[in-house]
């Protein structure tokens, strides 16, 4: 098998020669994309993206009009237009698990009453279950070592286990997306359980979930071997599900699920394709590398209170001389917020007494300490067009940390979350059918004669 897969895998010097001729013949030059006024990445130098839709799902808002300028202002994050500030102190007030209540609210556009959050609850676990055999046949057969790829294939293959897969009726759709909300904890969970066993030679352990525990709780329950969790690890858990459910229209994997939802394709075609984009390290996997960041760093930074040494060791990681040598703080900074990032602000409050019951506090002032020095650090060294700020990644990735949550699940559990605003705006698409999005690009490849075979050099 393994010699198998080497060779299958093997980049051979045919590969390489032809590559050679990819780069050769498809570069184009980064002056010609501001010469033919084309914004790389839909974004203009201050971050503000090109528009090109409209949604009532959320909203995110970094700056604000004083006296016809432009100000910058900390950042502010709406869940169908309420604060989703009020969101979490609401149920945290409550001392209750929020996620499912953001979910709700994300798709019909309401916060549930009582009655209607008990019921939906209840509608989730009902769908909360594979089809027969499915872990056996899908999730155990051919086991990836990347829980992402595990999950898209699952994902495509409950096409096959659905009559009416290619039916794109709203409550055909909505009825898909509830069954793969419900199912993609099992999942993600399971795919991980599968990849220890088969690659790391651990027990497999398959805990089906519990009808009475709320999913960030079945998260936990279904990965850990006791299925033990403390009720701060379950509600920590919770909070980050809520705040990466949902992060306006512009993000890559929600707007490739309307891209993708507008040439009229199934549900699970569609939301394949937005675990795809998650996957990507630009996307979804920026919080791992936070977390590998900060490992580098605490083996080699002696006094962790040295502000001068923690100074020298980020001005390294922009000179890229530390680290990955990629120039980059990883998890300073946002596409949008300069100010502040709401979600990080808010992780923050919970992130000291997570670290306080695990006995980091020390490693938590490391943190606060470089999310303080870094802006500094940042302008001294780089042109900034806005301010930077720490963005939800930098303290997410501390969290599952300290949750004992692998590497290999931190962008799933993120998909676990996300696929409530992917929903959401499968729905939105499908319910406002227009035109599929099609954009343009500039062909700047100058025309030429065909050259007859016998001719070619």
């Amino acid at each position: 098998m393994e010699n198998l897969r080497e060779e299958f895998s093997r980049i051979t010097p045919e590969i390489l020669k032809l590559n050679d001729k990819c780069h050769k013949n498809s570069s184009i030059e980064k002056e010609w994309y501001t010469k033919y006024k084309v914004n790389r990445g839909l974004r203009d130098l201050n971050g503000k993206g090109v528009l090109t839709g409209l949604t009532e799902i959320s909203e995110i808002q970094q700056n604000k009009i004083v006296d016809g300028v432009e100000v910058p202002i900390a950042g502010e994050l709406y869940y169908r237009g309420i604060d989703i500030r009020d969101i979490v102190d609401g149920f945290i007030k409550d001392n209750r698990f929020g996620f499912e209540e953001v979910t709700y609210l994300l798709l019909f556009g309401e916060l549930p009453n009582k009655t209607d959050l008990e019921e939906f609850k209840n509608l989730l676990t009902k769908y909360r279950k594979l089809p027969p055999t499915f872990v056996r046949d899908i999730i155990m057969k051919a086991p990836s070592c990347d829980m992402m790829n595990s999950m898209a294939r699952g994902v495509l293959t409950m096409y096959s286990y659905d009559e009416k897969a290619d039916d794109i009726s709203t409550e055909n759709v909505l009825r898909q997306c509830l069954q793969l909300i419900s199912v993609f904890p099992l999942m993600s969970v399971y795919g991980y359980q599968v990849y220890r066993h088969y690659y790391e030679g651990e027990s497999l352990i398959i805990h089906p979930p519990k009808e009475d525990l709320s999913i960030a709780e079945n998260i936990l329950h279904m990965l850990r071997k006791d299925s033990k969790f403390t009720p701060l690890e379950a509600k920590i858990l919770d909070i980050a599900l809520v705040l990466h459910a949902e992060h306006g229209g512009g993000n890559n994997s929600t707007f490739t699920t309307h891209v993708v939802s507008s040439s009229g394709t199934d549900t699970y075609s569609a939301i394949a394709a937005a675990l795809g984009s998650l996957k990507g390290p630009r996307h979804g996997g920026a919080n791992i590398k936070v977390v590998r960041m900060f490992e580098d760093m605490q083996k080699n930074i002696k006094d962790w209170k040295d502000e001068d040494e923690v100074k020298q060791y980020l001005t390294d990681l922009l000179d890229k001389k530390a680290f990955d040598r990629s120039g980059l703080i990883y998890g300073m900074g946002h596409a949008i917020y300069s100010v502040s990032d709401p979600r990080a602000c808010i992780f923050k409050r919970f992130v000291k007494d997570l670290s306080e019951e695990k006995g980091l506090t020390d490693l938590y002032n490391l943190y606060t300490l470089v999310e303080k020095l870094s802006p500094e650090v940042i302008a001294g060294k780089r042109k900034m067009y806005k301010g930077v700020s720490a963005n939800i990644d930098f303290y997410s990735g501390f969290v599952y940390s300290m949750l004992n949550l692998p590497l290999e699940l931190y962008t799933p559990i993120f998909a676990v979350s996300r696929i409530s605003g992917w929903s959401s705006h499968r729905m939105e698409e499908l319910i406002n059918i227009g035109k599929i999005i099609r954009p343009a690009y500039m062909n700047v490849c100058p025309r030429r004669k065909y050259t007859e075979l016998k001719d070619r050099v």
